[in-house]
């Protein structure tokens, strides 16, 4: 029997199939065209995003109410990165059953975890406050941290100040970024690639500290240095719960860019 509760997320969590759990996709539009984010194999230098129309989540929403939900967790990436989230909020205002709009702050795994967290509080049998407040928690207990071969896709698509970008390409360095307040922003900036992804595997290494965690690589177009430094740290931290791979979609290459490594830590 499914779960009272459903959760809803959108495609930027890059998570597999999840029963209890459904994505709305992220659009992407290239050449006059839009699709859905996982239906895209363009070109991302040519690419932008746009979030889902307020009437996908409204038609999901139904759906799940028909299907038997009595109420919906819906959790999306960061509203300072993307309107998903708002689209998502004027569905919720006439759904058939009650329905918490999340904002996560975040995206990828700092979006898949606090999915994940809320699915197994709803797998439980949890009402919808506690399946929503299990999701804000987990929120709040991760990190992540992303390196970037350029700072050009993102100075592009607005989501990080020009003046950072210019400093970056002059000078040839290597930027580590992190999520603030749901905001890309500059962390360090170092000369090399492979210092860089050191450095990473560093930070990752501080945020996780002697506790139980769970860690996720993310990675665009590189999964031989994704798995590379998933093993590495598998040897760095002693409170390793369970470590992941994930490749990232259209959304974050869009704005990221092909060589992207990411890191998200959350504490279990």
């Amino acid at each position: 029997m499914s779960p009272a509760v459903a959760v809803v997320t959108d495609s930027t969590a890059y998570l597999a199939d999840l029963p209890g759990v459904r994505a709305v996709p992220v659009q992407v539009i290239c050449e006059d065209k839009s699709c859905d984010e996982w239906d895209f194999s363009g070109d991302l230098a040519l690419a932008t995003t746009s979030r889902p129309a307020p009437a996908r989540f409204a038609q999901c929403y139904e759906e799940l109410a028909a299907a038997g939900a009595t109420g919906v967790v819906s959790i999306h990436l960061s509203g300072e990165l993307s309107g998903t989230v708002h689209s998502a909020f004027a569905a919720a205002a006439d759904a058939p059953v009650p329905v918490e709009v999340i904002d996560s702050r975040s995206i990828a795994m700092g979006l898949g975890y606090p999915v994940l967290a809320a699915a197994r509080a709803a797998a439980a049998g949890d009402p919808l406050e506690s399946v929503a407040e299990a999701a804000r928690r987990c929120a709040e207990r991760t990190r992540s941290f992303f390196y970037v071969d350029t700072l050009e896709y993102i100075r592009r698509g607005g989501r990080i100040g020009a003046a950072a970008s210019l400093v970056g390409s002059a000078l040839m360095i290597k930027p580590l970024l992190h999520l603030v307040d749901g905001r890309i922003s500059l962390l360090e900036k170092v000369r090399t690639s492979s210092r860089a992804i050191s450095r990473l595997e560093d930070l990752a290494v501080r945020a996780a500290g002697e506790g139980a965690v769970e860690i996720a690589v993310q990675h665009l177009a590189a999964p031989d240095r994704a798995a590379s430094l998933a093993e590495r740290l598998s040897k760095r931290l002693p409170g390793l719960v369970r470590s992941q791979v994930v490749e990232m979609g259209a959304v974050v290459g869009v704005h990221v860019g092909p060589g992207m490594l990411g890191l998200t830590v959350t504490s279990t």
